[in-house]
């Protein structure tokens, strides 16, 4: 793939709303409950909370939580652009930029004064928001870059790890504000990652059982859809003693309604059987980020 080459089209616009969208609902949260719970989130949210608080508290100078989360994206944008695709990356520079601006100018308001509540919703509705632009061929950036790297050389979700990473951010918020918020940060993050994982299904693999009569022809259509090979293993029917063909292949769990339509579509007859797969070694194909 060139990745020199960047281009544009009507295709790209539903993802460039829902990155937009994403930041806004990101924004919101991080204002009505993140600053107001004075809780403190994952990645470099959680670090520019941490030096602007910090700053703030025991320096007295006001540092913009905007600024320096802009900063910190900013230098990790010029690590990664050639380790992911281009488009995904200003994806995320748009995420991190619109974020950025609007969580200084929009107002912060309280919704509740329960930590327990703030800590719930605050990571459900931010959880939502990362996991939404990453189902748009973006992130929220930060740590999110770090986490699809790994993903993308591993095969496999990293989120967890990347919240074992956190544990830092909230030792080190513990012992300087109080672990009272540090405490209840741990639910926030907790949260916020389940979230993600639930929605964030490019790293999530399904194996597909499929027993047919057409194999030629179900196998072209796993060709042409998601580019993996198909296993074909001969057998016959216990009950009428007939001849099929049982096709094993794997495919990402994004990818399963789409293909069980063109499946069905090819031979209506089929027989599948869905089942979740823990973890890859060996060759597979994944579909590139651009």
């Amino acid at each position: 793939m060139d990745r020199k080459r960047i281009q544009f089209t009507k295709r790209d616009i539903p993802a460039i709303l829902a990155v937009i969208v994403s930041a806004t609902i990101y924004s919101i949260g991080m204002n009505n409950f993140i600053k107001t719970g004075n809780l403190f989130p994952g990645g470099y949210a959680g670090i520019s909370r941490l030096i602007s608080q910090t700053a703030l508290q025991y320096f007295h100078v006001n540092i913009s939580f905007s600024v320096i989360y802009f900063i910190l994206n900013l230098f990790t944008v010029a690590i990664v652009w050639n380790r992911i695709g281009h488009k995904f990356v200003i994806y995320s520079g748009l995420f991190v930029t619109i974020s950025a601006i609007l969580t200084a100018v929009l107002p912060v308001s309280s919704v509740t004064s329960d930590l327990l509540l703030i800590s719930v919703f605050g990571g459900v509705i931010t959880g939502f928001s990362t996991g939404l632009v990453l189902r748009n061929n973006a992130s929220s950036g930060g740590t999110d870059f770090i986490a699809i790297w790994l993903s993308n050389v591993y095969n496999k979700p990293t989120w967890n790890y990347v919240m074992a990473g956190n544990a830092v951010i909230l030792i080190l918020a513990g012992l300087l504000f109080g672990w009272n918020q540090a405490l209840y940060s741990i639910i926030y993050q907790y949260v916020n990652t389940q979230i993600i994982n639930l929605m964030h299904k490019r790293y999530k693999f399904t194996r597909l059982d499929i027993v047919t009569n057409l194999p030629d022809e179900i196998c072209d259509v796993i060709f042409k859809s998601v580019h993996h090979g198909v296993t074909k293993v001969r057998c016959e029917g216990g009950f009428s003693g007939s001849e099929h063909w049982l096709l094993l292949v794997t495919i990402n769990t994004y990818q399963i309604q789409e293909v069980i339509r063109r499946l069905k579509e090819a031979d209506p007859h089929c027989f599948i059987t869905i089942c979740n797969v823990e973890r890859i070694i060996g060759n597979y194909y994944q579909t590139p980020l651009e």
